[in-house]
């Protein structure tokens, strides 16, 4: 009975007590990075490192922009230059669009922020604004880059379908894999200077405060843009491909309203999307990292050195990714070259190779030099260890990708065949056993990693800080992005094989009278259209192939990351237990020293309820996003085909121009409109729940993170493996138009919202909840009790409305039958 009283007395005190000071994630102490020094450096301060490694950066930002100038420098005819400045005009016009509705979305996140640090803070308006600035910058990179990697995609898919008329397959290969470095390098150059910039040169007492800004911003950015991308371009994809089997007409038929929308949508749901994603990825792994090194590591001239540690890292993989990209096409240039045929994926595969293995012998070689000075002289190889760990899910998981989603696997060739008997049925089939498959095999591969990571942060990374094992799973996380340019760079290669395919159609050059008199004499060659147009959808496969191999790499990031995120919450809340147990002492009340880590552990016990109903929760909140995504892509396809139908002319020579714009408003329009719902619905779940209680909520990222991880995997390759089996029956069998056709084609438009909105829309979810989650609970923490249970049910009540409008306000609409034809059927 005493202890009980004692409990229930604690927490009363609890209840009674807002205003004691604690630390929060927003709070972060930051060292100062002028105090440590590095011997192996000349005896550098870390302040220094920083500065001289954010210059060298900057000139891998240069050398990014060299190859986007050499891109745009390549010669192509005038019909295909004409048609990919039309896709990128539209591009740009959608990506203007999402912006302006982007800062919608910001002010409602502003308004959350604004509560937090003027109303529950009471920190000065210098502080939000410096907060919201950052938020804003965030934003603005986010969008640069999705900017940056349409420009030079745009120029690289016309250069592309033009070098493939010499004959010479190497250059079809090598233009995509030279904008796709552009990218990369760019995206995570920008992405490390505007960090270190957060990291050296902000106050101290608020760089927390202005990590969390920048993070949330990305976040929110990247989420926005990755959902909506993923919307527009399947709406326009489906709208498209199903043209072929209704009219029987080619691949990118110029007479189709739909082909320039989904040219618009291969860069808005496979370029903006993707650089949006990995440049929010890149940062919000790095801020989960230093939030939880400042969080548990008590030494500031540890924590510096840590610190220094994993930017310094950084900044030598971003340099050998770009190494890597310039061994691999002298290689590949020297292989190839002369080579009329072979395999597409040869150069890609061996450019993951190479950077994986510059990337696992930097760490080590870097992890020496920083902090082989540590107390224990084992854990400089240790860490680099745990990171090598990552690093190799970065290359295992593309391999067994390609398993599941290559042309030249197994299970794509048992679609092949199960389509030629059973039709569409057995297509899709065959197809969601690939994907149930691909994501057992992966999930196992992360998780063996993972607990590799674990079983060596239990050999002495213990003893300089708590819970090791967490650090080393946001180390793992760390490990996948190491080659982040590369990762980037083979992601960035599938939109750019798939509009040059568009674009050799679409200019419609080989029908030009006196074409190859025109280019023998303005280019020097003789060109091969038929050997061309084989090139183009040979690459096409290879490039569906790494674009499925990139998005399982993100979503591994994103579990890892957020489990590190997770677990900083975690620490938070501990500290917020055993300061009120600090107020109960000092007002009398009798508490054990360690009442914090007691109740902490109660309440997170398997056996609590608030715990499996989280779990709950957050396996339902997955399955809504999934319907509700798919949903807005059905819809808006429906809209998409049924106008498209009604103004397909097989009479004309191409498409009115007015009719494909007309075709790209319904895209963005249904975009928006699923966008909107989705993100309300999950901005307000996320504060109600967090509102409801903190441990429940935590509970429910956890079951986010997992039912995410799996999902997106499983939805990824078995959209993958169904677009790859219409790419074989097109390509290998050259069965275009036959009934076997028609089923691979029926099973890619179902693949087509599994592998490229729903599935990659999970990952900027996963860390949008776990980040925007944080800020959440504190504001329900500092909070009136009784007003936060009002609040938490007036944000559920929201949510969902929001739930609810993402299904029944965007159905397709009823088909309205005559009534004559209605009576007959009643009376039949």
């Amino acid at each position: 009975m005493k202890k009980l009283f004692t409990r229930l007395s604690f927490l009363g005190m609890l209840f009674l007590w807002h205003g004691a000071a604690w630390a929060s994630e927003a709070d972060l102490k930051i060292p100062d990075l002028h105090e440590g020094h590095f011997a192996m450096f000349g005896g550098l301060s870390g302040f220094q490192i920083l500065l001289y490694g954010a210059m060298v950066i900057l000139g891998t930002v240069g050398l990014s922009l060299y190859q986007f100038l050499n891109v745009k420098a390549l010669p192509a005819h005038k019909s295909m230059l004409d048609v990919s400045e039309t896709i990128f005009q539209t591009c740009k016009t959608y990506l203007k669009q999402q912006v302006k509705f982007l800062t919608i979305l910001f002010a409602i996140i502003a308004c959350a922020m604004s509560y937090y640090f003027l109303g529950l803070k009471h920190e000065p308006l210098a502080t939000l604004g410096l907060v919201l600035f950052f938020s804003i910058v965030g934003m603005a990179g986010s969008s640069l880059v999705a900017y940056y990697g349409i420009r030079v995609n745009t120029y690289a898919n016309s250069r592309t379908a033009f070098a493939s008329l010499r004959g010479k397959p190497w250059d079809v290969v090598n233009i995509p894999m030279r904008s796709g470095m552009s990218v990369g390098l760019f995206l995570i150059s920008i992405e490390l200077v505007m960090m270190v910039i957060i990291l050296l040169f902000v106050p101290r007492n608020i760089v927390g405060y202005c990590f969390l800004g920048f993070a949330i911003g990305e976040s929110l950015a990247a989420s926005a843009l990755r959902i909506a991308g993923g919307i527009f371009t399947k709406i326009a994809d489906i709208g498209s491909d199903l043209m072929k089997i209704v009219f029987k007409v080619k691949e990118d038929d110029p007479r189709n309203p739909g082909v320039i929308a989904d040219c618009t949508g291969d860069n808005a749901g496979d370029s903006v999307g993707p650089t949006a994603d990995g440049f929010e990825t890149y940062g919000v792994t790095g801020v989960a990292l230093i939030m939880f090194i400042t969080l548990a590591v008590k030494d500031p001239s540890l924590q510096a050195k840590l610190i220094v540690w994993i930017f310094a890292m950084r900044f030598l993989m971003d340099f050998m990714s770009g190494l890597s990209y310039f061994i691999n096409k002298a290689i590949s240039e020297r292989k190839y070259k002369d080579l009329k045929e072979f395999d597409f994926e040869e150069p890609l595969t061996r450019l993951i190779k190479i950077a994986s293995a510059l990337c696992i012998s930097t760490s080590f070689g870097m992890s020496y030099l920083l902090v082989g000075d540590l107390p224990d002289p084992t854990l400089w190889w240790k860490l680099a260890s745990i990171i090598t760990c990552g690093t190799l899910a970065a290359y295992l998981i593309p391999e067994f990708t390609k398993i599941f989603t290559s042309s030249h696997s197994k299970h794509v060739q048992e679609i092949v065949t199960a389509s030629r008997e059973g039709g569409a049925s057995l297509t899709i089939l065959s197809g969601l056993v690939a994907g149930y498959f691909s994501a057992f095999w992966k999930g196992i591969l992360i998780a063996g990693l993972m607990f590799a990571a674990y079983l060596i942060s239990g050999t002495g990374l213990q003893n300089i800080m708590p819970h090791a094992s967490i650090f080393a799973f946001g180390l793992v996380a760390y490990g996948f992005l190491c080659m982040g340019p590369v990762n980037i760079a083979v992601d960035s290669y599938g939109p750019v094989t798939d509009n040059a395919q568009s674009i050799f159609e679409l200019a419609q050059t080989e029908s030009i009278p006196g074409i190859e008199q025109e280019i023998e004499k303005d280019f020097g060659f003789k060109p091969d259209f038929k050997m061309g147009k084989h090139y183009l959808e040979a690459n096409d496969s290879a490039g569906n192939t790494f674009k499925a191999t990139a998005k399982p790499v993100l979503i591994g990031t994103a579990v890892a990351g957020a489990t590190t995120m997770i677990f900083s919450i975690i620490l938070l809340l501990q500290q917020h237990l055993q300061a009120g147990a600090v107020a109960a002492a000092k007002l009398g009340v009798l508490v054990p020293a360690n009442i914090g880590e007691m109740m902490l552990n109660e309440r997170l016990s398997l056996t609590a309820a608030p715990i499996l109903l989280g779990i709950l929760c957050g396996g339902a909140v997955i399955f809504w996003f999934c319907g509700a995504s798919i949903q807005a892509v059905a819809t808006g396809a429906y809209s998409a085909v049924e106008y498209i139908k009604k103004n397909f002319n097989l009479d004309k020579k191409e498409a009115d121009r007015a009719d494909s714009i007309k075709v790209v408003k319904i895209c963005t329009e249904y975009a928006q409109k699923g966008m909107w719902n989705i993100f309300v619905g999950l901005l307000s779940l996320t504060l109600a729940f967090a509102m409801f209680d903190p441990y429940f909520f935590i509970a429910y990222l956890i079951a986010i993170a997992t039912f995410g991880l799996f999902q997106a995997m499983f939805m990824a390759n078995a959209g993958g493996s169904w677009d790859n089996a219409k790419k074989v029956v097109e390509v290998d069998l050259g069965e275009k138009n036959t009934p076997l056709h028609a089923a691979t084609v029926i099973g890619d438009t179902v693949g087509d919202p599994f592998k490229d909105t729903t599935s990659v829309s999970l990952n900027p979810i996963i860390k949008f909840s776990t980040l925007f989650g944080m800020l959440a609970v504190e504001i329900a923490i500092k909070m009136n009790p009784a007003t936060t249970r009002i609040s938490g049910a007036v944000f559920f009540i929201t949510g969902l409305v929001f739930v609810w409008r993402s299904f029944y306000k965007m159905r397709i609409p009823k088909l309205e039958i005559p009534a004559a034809k209605a009576k007959a059927v009643v009376l039949e």
